[in-house]
């Protein structure tokens, strides 16, 4: 009583294909089975570039900010230092 009533399965008909004995696979026939066949190698390049110059990119606000740090510790001390004079 309280089961759903599911939907008989459709009727697929099948299909056989039949492959002519003379022709070979396609795989065969020159074509690279890469799976990133449509990318170039100047697509590859662009996104190594990309990589390093962000890389780049942050290194260089990584030792600025460690730079900053010092000199603001420096000048901490240097006033820390003529103020108890």
């Amino acid at each position: 009583m309280f089961r759903p009533k599911l939907p008989d399965a459709p009727h697929v008909p099948s299909i056989t294909t039949r492959i002519p004995q003379d022709h070979a696979p396609a795989a065969a026939a020159g074509r690279s089975v890469a799976p990133f066949v449509g990318v170039g190698a100047g697509a590859v390049a662009a996104v190594v570039v990309v990589g390093v110059v962000l890389t780049a990119l942050l290194a260089a606000v990584a030792v600025s900010a460690v730079s900053v740090a010092i000199a603001a510790v420096v000048l901490r001390s240097l006033v820390t230092g003529a103020s108890r004079r």
